[in-house]
């Protein structure tokens, strides 16, 4: 039996940037339920408590609660309501004015904003949930599960440990004694079940089980956004996993097929998860890892192949270009991929500008007659229905045409106008029509063609 609250120690962990208050208030409102700490805070905090790595800064603090005590349990016995419970007792002690909650999805979780005396503080709290997946790279089933069922259907074995506040005892939970005295108190354990402490010692990323990537190739893209932050390397089993998984390709869709019946890992959470990379990550890295892993094929076989993708996103950044259009333009077919990743209508679009581009290009003669073109002529090309200075920007990252006329035009040309304005030609006797049209392109084209290629 647990201790009473009223007489049970309580040993904080100090986790940075978390006051040591919230601790009490949380044991109180989990009363017999086991609440944990779980995911990148705990790693984090592994890293640099033992292992001396720089505290990275807290991005979030997830919370995870076995409602195996609830007062509503499911047919397993775990209640699917117990993290909307937590929260609200959470909100008898601090009062209405000191907590919001917002509750999503059926298996509770639940997103807390609390005033506490020491500043505003944000928290994800969910109730530990079991999955499996019934059909590969689709959504899984969930239902409600213990803490030690939370943990096993996560990524790797460095995300799948758990601070633990009411433990019977630390042994109950299998945890390491030398990190228990370091972390824990009487009321607070770690709990590994996956062997993550020894994947911290060995900087090494372990997928949980055989499959992992089969389940949800999405991991593949997490672990390279966690070798390039942490400098981690993929773990000999795993990467032999991926690249197996990749080979057999067991998924339901395949290249060429129609983009929208793409499952959703291969559609939708792999682009949110390629978006983290882009903008969250050290992307230069992030990527060398996942070509060098051959996981580039999730996206396309271009990709794959492509040895261009630094020098494109190099320079969309220079041009304030989407990174993942960038990366996406070195695909075999970019449009099909964008829609199987459901990219923004606007990114797709500049995509579709972009190959409009190439291929009025292609349809001028290039390369070849349009190396002696005045700027008038590359304006009035750039300039045509359907295209916008974002795909001109787009073609030079991606080395679409001659670099220097459409770098003249990017940086100078589109911006100038000619020497006689509306105003000039009214007062000259031009009638509004399209003559006053002809003559405003007319002086324009002049302008332009006084400027050298």
């Amino acid at each position: 039996m647990m201790e009473p609250l009223s007489t049970a120690r309580f040993d904080a962990v100090e986790i940075p940037g978390i006051p040591a208050s919230l601790w009490p208030l949380l044991q109180r409102a989990a009363a017999g339920d086991r609440l944990a700490v779980v995911g990148g805070a705990v790693r984090d905090l592994l890293l640099h408590t033992v292992h001396r790595d720089p505290w990275r800064g807290l991005t979030d603090l997830d919370l995870v609660v076995d409602g195996g005590e609830g007062a509503t349990p499911d047919a397993e016995g775990c209640d699917p309501q117990a993290a909307q419970r937590l929260g609200q007792a959470l909100g008898r002690q601090l009062g209405p004015a000191s907590l919001k909650l917002q509750e999503h999805g059926a298996y509770g979780t639940v997103e807390m904003e609390l005033q506490l005396a020491e500043g505003p503080l944000l928290l994800d709290l969910a109730t530990a949930r079991l999955e499996h997946y019934p059909l590969a790279a689709e959504n899984p089933v969930v239902q409600a599960g213990r803490l030690e069922d939370d943990l096993a259907r996560r990524d790797f074995s460095i995300n799948a440990m758990a601070l633990v506040l009411t433990p019977q005892s630390a042994e109950e939970f299998g945890s390491d004694s030398s990190c228990a005295d370091l972390l824990a108190g009487p009321s607070l354990a770690l709990l590994d079940p996956h062997g993550g402490q020894a994947d911290l010692a060995h900087r090494q990323l372990r997928f949980l089980h055989p499959g992992s990537v089969r389940d949800d190739p999405t991991r593949l893209i997490r672990a390279a956004r966690y070798a390039a932050r942490l400098g981690f390397r993929l773990a000999a089993e795993s990467r032999s996993q991926a690249e197996a998984t990749l080979a057999a390709w067991p998924w339901s869709w395949r290249q060429g097929q129609d983009p929208a019946l793409a499952p959703a890992a291969l559609g939708t959470r792999l682009r949110r998860e390629l978006e983290l990379l882009l903008e969250r990550e050290p992307w230069q890295a992030a990527l060398a890892a996942l070509q060098e892993w051959g996981a580039l094929a999730l996206l396309d076989p271009g990709l794959q192949a492509d040895r261009h993708w630094l020098r494109r996103l190099r320079w969309a950044a220079r041009f304030g270009l989407p990174p993942l259009v960038a990366l996406l333009a070195g695909a075999a077919d970019p449009l099909a991929l964008a829609e199987r990743l459901q990219l923004p209508q606007r990114q797709q679009q500049l995509l579709a500008q972009w190959l409009l581009l190439a291929q009025r290009l292609e349809q001028a003669g290039w390369p070849g007659s349009t190396g002696v073109w005045l700027p008038s002529r590359w304006s009035t090309l750039l300039e045509g229905g359907g295209l916008t200075p974002a795909a001109v920007a787009l073609a030079l990252a991606a080395g679409t045409g001659p670099r220097r006329p459409l770098l003249r035009w990017w940086l100078r040309w589109r911006h100038l106008r000619g020497d006689l304005t509306a105003a000039d030609l009214l007062a000259a006797g031009i009638a509004p029509g399209p003559e006053l049209g002809e003559r405003l392109r007319h002086s324009r084209a002049e302008r332009l063609d006084r400027e050298r290629l």
